[in-house]
């Protein structure tokens, strides 16, 4: 099974088959409270921010600048946006720093919405929110080394399976092997069972026990918006939402099809694809004619049930709109 958000490629098998949330390990990539730090002649860019940001957050607040206003309100967010130089930035929230994985992200702007440069934090909170900045024109400055490189890091895989970090300090040596293309598969274990790991391998622990998986299938060239009509309608039948989605399912096959990218990403999950052997030793009840077509199980019923914690549907697959067929697994 490959994860596919942003590039991501992982193999989440369960016993050898293939196949944003804060927490008191790590936060998994995510900012959810989020502190405007402005100059008061800045004001009215840091409103625009808000305008075009606030929807996206918990809170966006805006707090004028003093000469301590980092100390005084360190801890009460996940990520500051310095509206500010990245130097004054730096010198006022250096002291204060302590631990990667504790500490608030720090993004700085300038006033005219060019560059949104992430400071600390940059796989906890503060490349999330630069990419957010650029829908104002600003230019997402990501400095670390497996973004840079163009390739996705452990705690961005984590963010695209809904799951956090157990041992931080792992992704050293993890996140390097990224960067040499030399990770390989993230492996899913199906408990109870007892797993002994060392310092260079990063545990993975999902943050939501009762989310649903979407299996989809779609049909070559599918608008995003399709997509969404069609898990919404699948969701509604089960009386649930988009944020019960734990992420998107389905087959290698699929893989580069935009629109289906394009409407994970409208609903903050990521894509996982199943390699054809792994949908094979999940195959749903419902008959199909792609087995008979092109030799493949059900891509949509085989995905939800192979992704889904239990190996379970929720719901058997439905054809929307002659585009898109769901079904949702648990």
């Amino acid at each position: 099974m490959s994860i596919d958000n942003d590039d991501t490629e992982t193999d989440a098998s369960s016993d050898g088959s293939s196949g944003h949330c804060s927490t008191p390990d790590s936060d998994g990539e995510v900012a959810e409270e989020i502190a405007i730090i402005s100059f008061e002649r800045k004001l009215d860019t840091a409103r625009e921010i808000v305008a075009e940001i606030g929807d996206d957050y918990e809170t966006v607040d805006i707090v004028e600048y003093h000469g301590d206003v980092f100390e005084e309100y360190w801890g009460e967010y996940d990520c500051f946006v310095g509206l500010m130089a990245s130097g004054i930035a730096m010198r006022k929230t250096a002291p204060l720093l302590d631990d990667k994985w504790d500490d608030p992200a720090i993004v700085v702007i300038d006033e005219a919405l060019t560059w949104a440069i992430p400071i600390t934090g940059g796989h906890h909170g503060a490349n999330q929110v630069a990419n957010d900045l650029a829908q104002l024109g600003a230019v997402p400055a990501m400095t670390t080394a497996s973004e840079a490189a163009g390739k996705q890091g452990v705690e961005s895989k984590a963010k695209a399976l809904d799951t956090h970090v157990v041992n931080g300090d792992s992704t050293v040596a993890t996140n390097l092997a990224v960067l040499n293309e030399e990770l390989g598969p993230v492996a899913r274990l199906d408990g109870p069972k007892a797993v002994l790991v060392g310092d260079d391998v990063t545990v993975l622990k999902r943050n939501e026990d009762d989310g649903v998986v979407l299996g989809t299938g779609t049909v070559s060239g599918v608008d995003s918006q399709q997509v969404l009509d069609a898990w919404d309608a699948a969701l509604d039948d089960l009386g649930l939402d988009r944020s019960d989605v734990e992420f998107v399912a389905t087959g290698t096959r699929k893989e580069g099809e935009d629109g289906l990218y394009e409407a994970a990403q409208e609903i903050g999950a990521g894509v996982v694809l199943f390699e054809k052997e792994t949908l094979e030793a999940f195959e749903g009840p419902s008959p199909s004619r792609s087995k008979e077509l092109i030799g493949w199980p059900g891509i949509a019923e085989a995905s939800a049930i192979a992704g889904g914690r239990e190996h379970d549907l929720a719901r058997e697959k439905e054809r929307f709109d002659d585009a898109v067929t769901v079904a949702v697994g648990r």
